[in-house]
């Protein structure tokens, strides 16, 4: 697919709309993103024509379904360069897969005089979940400053051959700032800590290669990357993965079970109990389609082409106030702002 941005516009059927007479301008795709007509309409072809559970049921819409929910994880996984599906758990969103790391992993691996290293410019969902973590075992929570960019010798500082986890956002909702994880990364493994990467707001912008990264957990939700609601993602390494405790218990996560006890599934299934979001995970695996059809680098490109004009004319206004580095290098396309005169709800 050509990145054509007037073409790509065609895709989206609420930029149709009229408010107070005149078109559509959408900027808060940093909360949630528009859908393309493609998605939409695959959520509509599932309840039309396959509407039926996955994993079973070995009639035609069983397996159709099936199919249809399973080729999604692959199209996930191609989005970030993921090399096994297997890889690939369905959440409810970001949040749940930050808890089910959380959960099944963090409370067996930290304990009193460990570690966690998180930044301060986190989402609630990736500063609350380690504060509930550091309160259940008495690890240490500590906070990386990057109000004015990332510092490698602050963060050297910080991490010490206790730290176990470094859970960081990619790209900040608030400041847009990029957190260079290529640096983060082998500091970590020179002190033996996993890294968790919160891709909730770069996955949808700009090309996220977990290989290239080499991280151990990445966690975004479907909602912000042209996908539905209610539906997210957690990639980790497989032999993390082999190693964690279900988060949750149920149908299709088990593999046999006797009234003494129960023998878990394979993976992925084995974190994913009950009936799942099926609809949302196949409108998903469209969604990343068509995100990997545009490209994400030439997506990337894009924006910081009108962040860079944006700032630029921001500069230009009296009374306004960016928020945050007010040049372009490491910040995507989310820009806060104050105005000296205006309050941010009458501005919104």
């Amino acid at each position: 697919m050509q990145f054509d941005v007037e073409e790509i516009r065609k895709d989206f059927p609420i930029l149709d709309r009229k408010v107070n007479g005149k078109n559509l301008v959408y900027l808060d795709n940093a909360a949630t993103s528009q859908k393309p007509k493609e998605v939409i309409d695959s959520i509509r072809d599932y309840y039309m024509n396959h509407n039926a559970n996955v994993h079973r049921g070995v009639h035609l819409l069983s397996v159709e379904a099936t199919d249809a929910y399973e080729n999604a994880r692959i199209q996930i996984a191609d989005l970030i360069n993921c090399p096994n599906p297997n890889a690939i758990i369905w959440t409810r969103n970001a949040t749940e897969s930050l808890n089910l790391v959380a959960s099944s992993w963090a409370l067996d691996n930290l304990k009193k005089g460990s570690n966690i290293i998180i930044t301060n410019a986190e989402h609630h969902s990736n500063l609350v979940t380690w504060q509930q973590v550091s309160e259940k075992t008495g690890c240490d929570l500590r906070y990386l400053n990057i109000s004015d960019g990332f510092d490698l010798s602050d963060f050297e500082n910080l991490i010490d051959e206790k730290t176990k986890l470094v859970a960081v956002t990619h790209m900040s909702n608030v400041l847009g700032y990029v957190v260079p994880i290529e640096e983060i990364v082998p500091l970590a493994r020179k002190y033996g800590a996993r890294v968790l990467v919160d891709g909730a707001q770069s996955v949808p912008h700009m090309p996220v290669d977990v290989l290239d990264l080499d991280i151990d957990f990445l966690v975004f939700s479907a909602h912000k990357m042209l996908g539905p609601t209610g539906i997210g993602v957690l990639y980790a390494k497989l032999d993390l993965l082999e190693d964690m405790n279900p988060y949750m218990f149920g149908g299709d996560m088990i593999l046999e079970v006797t009234y003494e006890d129960a023998k878990w599934n394979r993976l992925p299934y084995k974190f994913e109990a009950g009936t799942p979001n099926i609809s949302g995970a196949i409108s998903t695996g469209v969604a990343a389609n068509y995100l990997t059809k545009i490209g994400m680098q030439n997506v990337w490109k894009h924006e910081n082409s009108i962040t860079k004009y944006a700032l630029e004319r921001f500069r230009e206004l009296n009374n306004f106030n960016v928020i945050g580095d007010n040049g372009s290098q490491r910040r995507g396309g989310v820009i806060s702002f104050t105005h000296n005169k205006i309050h941010p709800h009458d501005i919104g």
